[in-house]
């Protein structure tokens, strides 16, 4: 099962696919950090984690479900001369819950200041948003998984390269998530990258694919605005408060 730690062509495939796979969840790190960005702090800290293990656990289990997984992308019906596997399905289903997430959050927060906060310290809050957590979590656990067996032919470097993709995302998501938090605005942009991906996984399972590489640049592009308003910010506060002291 470790043979290829002898090949070096074996080390290039899980560097390759563990850097495909952090790349690949970026976006459940975003949906992870809105979603628990209106829980309590020690609820969301139990949210991010268990969303993270659950997300960990359904990959793993996939990559040991090779041949169902491979039977996902073969149709099961056919509409107007195009077929539809279950993969495309759950990517349609998938993307559609994005998009009718991120629309309905984005209409909360121009409801009035302190709606989403109220929502959020409801009973029942930790419980939704573990429940969305793991609905999305599946439907970004079969796209990761189709294009790890795309790209690598050791189950082994697949796992090894899940976690190390795992691991890269819980550290980055406490960050994400407190950042999220403390700027307002950084979370409707949050919010707008997730129907522009729920847009892509809808295109995908219609068999219209979408260079990855177009919508992460243009997430990068509107990101790197957001940081440096952000930072503005940041140097027209500390230039105030001198001034007033002055």
């Amino acid at each position: 099962m470790f043979e290829w730690v002898a090949n070096p062509a074996g080390w290039a495939a899980l560097v390759t696919l563990s850097a495909m796979e952090i790349v690949l969840g970026i976006d459940n790190v975003v949906f992870i950090s809105v979603l628990v960005s209106k829980l309590r702090r020690d609820q969301a800290e139990r949210a991010r984690r268990i969303g993270l293990l659950l997300a960990l656990v359904f990959r793993v289990l996939l990559l040991f479900a090779l041949t169902a997984i491979m039977r996902l992308t073969e149709p099961v019906f056919t509409i107007f001369g195009n077929g539809f596997s279950w993969r495309d399905i759950i990517l349609i289903v998938g993307g559609a819950f994005l998009i009718a997430k991120a629309t309905h959050e984005i209409h909360a927060e121009m409801e009035g200041p302190g709606e989403s906060e109220r929502r959020g310290a409801a009973p029942g809050a930790f419980t939704a948003a573990v429940a969305q957590i793991t609905v999305i979590d599946l439907v970004f656990s079969v796209d990761s998984i189709v294009t790890a067996i795309g790209m690598a032919q050791d189950v082994s470097i697949m796992i090894i390269a899940v976690v190390i993709a795992m691991a890269v995302m819980y550290a980055a998501s406490g960050p994400v998530s407190r950042f999220i938090a403390h700027h307002p605005t950084t979370k409707m942009l949050a919010l707008a990258f997730l129907i522009l991906i729920g847009v892509s996984l809808v295109a995908e399972g219609g068999e219209i694919h979408i260079p990855r590489g177009y919508i992460y640049s243009a997430m990068a592009f509107a990101a790197a605005v957001e940081a440096i308003n952000v930072m503005a910010g940041r140097k027209r506060r500390r230039h105030a408060g001198g001034s007033g002291e002055a």
